[in-house]
């Protein structure tokens, strides 16, 4: 007996939103499922659908077998049965018996109830996990359902999606029905069916309404390099585009800001910064500082991605911003650690043999002035925990080593045994060039100070006079003056004349 199902296929087409292949399989295995309640098991069941799939059938394959060799009505029939079915039936052969759905008690029909909507769950589950997979990282529209917890649950048409407590702005705040437009991060599925969770905290979130908002950003002629972010506050974004025609951060602004504008709305007012991308760290840094105006920055270690940000003082309020939040993502933007100072704080920081380093380095002179070792933890065999301790009081420079006296050294925890190994090392791999100096003769400013000034004559030498800038008592035989510094300079009149 077929049964004409041609209306219920099509019925559950549309409401299932299933494709008929699906729909004619969890059919098949509903049929089989009553045929199992009802004979026990169905291994020689078999359905079959007509050519237009209009009807289904069910049939029972069972072996012919003589009347003293039958012993199971389920899956055998006897010869003269079969042969009623079949006149040129022989025994061994098989045959296809048609079961009339009607055999089925009700218990079998609950049994394949149960089973076809089990089938229809699960296809419904793979089918929208296939589809919300390809989603991911992109930017979903939904509506606020209800609360749970801190969770919004969103209501995504085909499923309901979860805005977790932790992926929503601290600054926003929903109410029921509101349109909710977030990114898709993450799709699961479990035993309760499928989850597909939300976020509006996302960098990525960032770019994808970039991506909508700014034409230029989906052609890819303008690309997002980075983006950081502290949702709810500040975000900095570095553009550069790929056409010298296109100005990055213009595109992504806008005409009269219309662009920003329009993206600041849906993060709820959340501050935007837009800077170009520079390949050269120190552009890159003073655009990353951005509203601040930076004067100039210096790179005081590359390998270790630390540099300096001179600011004005009335910059560094910009610049640093609240809580430190500005140089914060300017950090995590530029992946360097920057130290934003003043130009008085500057000018106050003993930075002389960094820049010196960094002069050497930058013009190829370091063999010339033998300088290949610059920091102490560079010399070949020199203790890791002397050199430890010399850059935890920021002496790890070895000019600055050398410049110390013993008992500043033994301050700091170096023994005199210590001491010396490490000149050693110094004198080994380095050459120290000093220059030398005589108690008899003057050093060479001096000695040409002095072959310029005129003889002094003898008796003048005694006399003593006041400083004209300070008032302090100074003598002939003297170039400076002992209390301000002063350069002094002697003039005398011939009584010849």
């Amino acid at each position: 007996m077929a049964i004409d199902m041609s209306e219920a296929i099509h019925q559950l087409m549309q409401d299932r939103n299933m494709s008929e292949e699906l729909i004619l399989r969890t059919i098949e295995n509903t049929l089989l499922a009553a045929y199992k309640r009802r004979f026990g098991n169905a291994d020689n069941a078999i359905v079959r659908f007509s050519d237009d799939n209009r009807e289904v059938s069910i049939y029972a394959k069972k072996k012919i077998v003589d009347s003293d060799n039958f012993y199971d009505p389920n899956s055998e029939i006897e010869l003269d049965e079969a042969k009623e079915l079949n006149p040129e039936a022989e025994i061994n052969d098989e045959l296809l018996i048609e079961v009339d759905p009607r055999e089925f008690d009700r218990g079998s029909v609950q049994s394949a109830k149960q089973t076809a909507h089990q089938s229809i769950r699960e296809i419904q589950k793979d089918s929208l996990y296939a589809e919300f997979k390809d989603k991911i990282g992109e930017i979903i529209i939904g509506y606020y359902q209800r609360e749970r917890n801190g969770t919004i649950f969103v209501d995504l048409g085909k499923i309901e999606g979860k805005l977790l407590k932790k992926y929503q702005s601290p600054r926003e705040e929903f109410h029921v029905n509101d349109r909710i437009k977030s990114l898709i991060v993450e799709v699961n599925k479990n035993q309760n069916g499928l989850e597909v969770i939300l976020s509006r905290t996302h960098t990525d979130f960032v770019r994808a309404i970039f991506e909508l908002e700014v034409p230029e950003v989906y052609d890819k002629i303008v690309e997002i390099h980075k983006i950081v972010r502290e949702p709810g506050y500040r975000t900095k974004l570095a553009v550069y585009s790929n056409r010298e025609d296109v100005d990055p951060v213009g595109a992504c602004v806008g005409l009269k800001g219309v662009r920003i504008l329009a993206v600041i709305k849906e993060l709820e007012g959340e501050k935007i910064d837009i800077l170009k991308y520079d390949p050269d760290p120190r552009k890159f840094i003073k655009n990353a500082l951005s509203p601040a105006e930076v004067q100039d920055v210096i790179i005081l270690d590359e390998t270790k991605h630390q540099a300096l940000a001179v600011v004005s003082e009335s910059q560094l309020s910009l610049a640093i911003g609240k809580q430190g939040l500005n140089v914060r993502l300017a950090n995590r933007l530029v992946d360097w650690n920057i130290d934003v100072k003043t130009d008085v704080q500057f000018e106050e920081m003993d930075i002389a043999a960094e820049s010196r380093r960094a002069v050497s380095e930058l013009f190829g002179e370091g063999d010339e002035f033998g300088e290949e070792y610059t920091l102490i933890s560079q010399l070949p065999g020199v203790n890791s925990e002397v050199a430890a301790l010399l850059k935890e009081h920021e002496k790890d420079f070895i000019e600055d080593f050398l410049a110390l006296s013993e008992d500043e050294l033994a301050e700091m925890g170096l023994s005199k045994e210590q001491q010396g190994v490490l000149r050693d090392l110094i004198e080994e791999h380095i050459e120290i060039v000093e220059e030398e100096y005589s108690e008899e003769e003057p050093e060479e400013e001096e000695a040409e100070a002095a072959s310029t000034q005129e003889e002094v004559p003898a008796d003048a030498e005694a006399e003593e006079y006041e400083c004209p800038e300070c008032g302090a008592k100074i003598t002939v035989n003297m170039t400076n003056c002992p209390n301000c510094g002063i350069g002094l300079s002697f003039e005398y009149e011939d009584d010849n004349i």
